[in-house]
This record gives structure tokens, sequence and C-alpha cells, in this order.
């Protein structure tokens, strides 16, 4: 989610008509230990971003069928029950008993489990399976509208479409809050800022970044999120306001796990296998195919449509006693049950148009400072 955004919906949200915010004893927020030891890896995943969003329609490729699923920018596992749901749809329309799902990714295995839901016979075809996916290198909140569509873009049933989407992709991941392991739970995070927030009324000042027209819709789900509000305990951040909401998140070690686990269990089968051109399609006995290959999509059907949006996460070793998020100083941290997220946002453009997936050692180190001076001295 980007910078601006957070803050509107997030500092601003109190005057939303929302879900209300549950009375809860404060238990003590810990600061985060920083040290550069306790990094166990770095990962860059590049979001396929449409301007004119998630591309669910079908085409006709030789004697297959294909169901298109993929485009989602930054929301695709925010969005991947609802888009499955569609896509599977279109998929059942000739009434096939075996169903192909290509990618094996958050978008590829909830349209597996979907499509066996509606009955099919399901195999997943991938090059890669999870913790290889680009799905696993996730931020894990949930963010239905980030990046997700351009507003100038979008055809007028879009947010329609969306709304539907976001709530049926919400409705399922609140059916694994409390299972074993975590794959999905409600974390608290805070909003800080350095400064108070100016009077009511007063006009923000014009953003230094460049406006790329990004589409917002996460109002239209104003009476199923919880909304945020002032936070008034004791906490470490070096910070003048603080606000807090609860958050849905995807442990996504533990959720990818759940969800392979569940398509199994249900007769349903991993084969190895890469697609250069469509017409690799043809090795496939299901005449059915639903096409989740996310950002590889762009080389394998020649969709220039795809823009990569290039994101880099520092992973710090879990901390038992640290088990929450924040947004400050242009940093997004999530303390989630298999690491702690430290994902630099930048600007509104951060990333654009950049397909480079190699790790910056320098920026990672920047980041991490960043964090440090985020918490009041000791």
């Amino acid at each position: 989610m980007d910078r601006r955004h957070l803050f509107k919906t997030g500092l601003a949200a109190a005057g939303l008509t929302a879900l209300p915010t549950l009375a809860r004893a404060d238990t003590p927020i810990v600061p985060i230990r920083v040290n550069e030891p306790d990094v166990f890896r770095t990962t860059v995943c590049l979001r396929p971003f449409r301007a004119a969003g998630p591309r669910i329609e079908t085409e006709t490729v030789g004697r297959k069928i294909v169901v298109h699923n993929y485009g989602h920018g930054g929301s695709g596992w925010s969005l991947s029950w609802g888009s499955a749901e569609a896509a599977v749809k279109l998929a059942m329309q000739s009434s096939p008993e075996k169903i192909a799902v290509i990618g094996a990714g958050a978008l590829g295995l909830t349209a597996a489990i979907t499509a066996q839901r509606a009955g099919a016979d399901v195999t997943i075809y991938a090059k890669e399976r999870f913790p290889f996916v680009r799905s696993a290198r996730a931020t894990g909140t949930w963010s239905p509208d980030s990046r997700v569509a351009k507003e100038s873009a979008v055809d007028a049933g879009f947010a329609d479409r969306w709304e539907r989407m976001a709530r049926t992709s919400l409705a399922f991941h609140r059916g694994f809050v409390g299972l074993g392991g975590n794959p999905v739970e409600w974390l608290d995070q805070y909003m800080l800022r350095r400064n108070p927030s100016p009077p009511p009324g007063t006009p923000e000042p014009p953003s230094t970044d460049e406006d790329p027209g990004f589409i917002y819709l996460e109002d239209r789900l104003r009476d199923v999120v919880p909304r945020s509000h002032a936070y008034q305990g004791p906490h470490p951040f070096d910070a003048a306001e603080v606000r807090r909401l609860s958050q849905m998140t995807f442990n996504v070690a533990s959720y990818c796990h759940q969800l392979e686990s569940d398509f199994l269990a249900a007769g349903g089968r991993f084969e190895t296998m890469e697609f250069h051109s469509p017409s690799d399609l043809s090795r496939l006995k299901e005449k059915v195919v639903i096409n989740c290959t996310g950002y590889g999509a762009r080389a394998l059907w020649k969709d220039e449509s795809i823009t990569p949006v290039r994101g880099q996460i520092v992973w710090l070793v879990p901390q038992p006693d640290v088990h929450y998020g924040f947004y400050a100083r242009g940093l997004l941290v999530l303390a989630r049950r298999d690491g702690i997220v430290v994902q630099a946002t930048g600007g509104e453009m951060s990333g654009w148009n950049d397909d480079n997936e190699s790790p910056d050692p320098e920026a990672a180190k920047a980041a991490l400072e960043t964090l440090k001076g985020v918490f009041l001295p000791a």
C-alpha cells in the first residue's frame, strides 16, 4: 500500500462509518530488536500491475479454453478468493470434469481449490512451488486496492467487480483465522506521525511525488473493515501521534502450507512443467486451463500491459514478544510469525517499471537504520 493512501485510510479513517473498534486491555508494545545478524534474507517481489486491473477473461488457444486470472498489482493475496470465484465461474461454463491450473502461487492455489469445490478434478502445473513462487515474498497485509488499477483506465463496472472480489476474499480469509499455525490473523497496526496532525480542514501540502493515478476503493468496505483510533497507551515509538487499527495479516509460510495441504487432501495433484509460449498448452491433457502466472504472464502471453512494480523486503528473525505492525518514516513493518517484514515504501512511483529482482544491500541497510530511529532510546 502506498504512503499517501495509507495515511488517508488510516489516520483519517476515524471519520468513516465503520465497524466499531472493540475496547480491550493494551498489551505492552515491545520494541523490535534491530541487529543486522538477525537478518535472514532480503527478497524482491515484482507486483504485476495492469492499468485496467486484473485480467479475468476467456481466450481460446488452439483446442484449449484458457481463463486468465492475473495482473492484481499489490492485491494478489487480498483478492485471491474473489478473483478465483470469478475465474472458476468462467472455466465451468463448459462443465469440464478436469481443469488445469498454471501457477502455484496465491492465485493458482485459490483458483485450484475453488475449482475443486465446483466439482472439477484439478491439476496444478508449475515450474516452482512455495517457497520459490513470487507470492512467497509478499508483505502479507490485507490491501485489496493496493496498486490494483488506474482510475483513468478501468471500465464502468470495475469498482463493482472489485467490491465483489474483495468481500468474497475477506469472507474466505476469515475462515482461516484461528487455525493451527495462524495462516491468517488480525494484527494491531500503528500509524505514526513525528509531528501532530494539522487541525481539521487544513489543506494537505502538495505532494512532491508523481501521482500515478491509482484507483482507491477501500471506502466501499467501510462496513466490514475495522477503523483506526487514537492510541493513548504507553508505547516505545518516537512519535507525536499514534493511531491503531486491527488489520488482517497473512503469515504467508503457514498460509501457503495450509492451501497446498487443502488442495492435496481434496485429490489435487502438482506436476512440474515450464511454459514458454501459449502453444505449450497443447501438452496438457485438460481442455480447460486457468492461467494464474502472475508477473510471468508478461513473458508467457507477451502481455505488455503488465508493468512490474518492484518491492524489496528485509526479513528479521521472528521475535516471540513482538507481534504488531506499523507505518512510519516511509517504512511498512509487520512482525509476522514467520518473520519481521521491513519494507521501505518510497514514493508513489517507487519500484515502478523496475524488473530487477536482485536485492539492493545498501537499501536494506538504510531501511534497518531508519527502523532503529523509529523507537525511543532505551
